[in-house]
């Protein structure tokens, strides 16, 4: 039993955010593109009527890390559904750029 215990705190990762990091950054586009070795996921912000949009961050990851998030990212959208319901959205343009179209403002 000691012997598992120990073999379980050996296999934990600890991960750090650093303190610039931890408000994150917000994006409403996304563009994905490949390679044969690599994925590169630019994390875009558009503003409200305006001409040009500028890439947050770029997340740059190997075709299986890219499988993996995919997975993932289908799993935590299928429990999220179960919990607060149906997550409407848009189909991405001819461009391949997925726009996440803001809402309209209110005053």
């Amino acid at each position: 039993m000691a012997n598992e215990n120990q073999n379980q705190n050996q296999n934990q990762l600890k991960i750090e955010i650093p303190k610039e990091e931890m408000q994150g950054r917000y994006a409403n586009m996304a563009m994905i593109a490949h390679g044969p070795n690599d994925f590169f996921i630019d994390m875009i912000l558009r503003g409200p009527n305006m001409p040009q949009a500028r890439v947050q961050s770029r997340i740059i990851m190997a075709p299986q890390h890219a499988k993996e998030l995919m997975l993932a990212l289908q799993e935590n959208v299928r429990r999220y559904e179960q919990n607060f319901g149906e997550i409407k959205i848009n189909r991405p343009n001819q461009s391949g750029i997925m726009d996440f179209p803001l809402p309209k403002g209110q005053a």
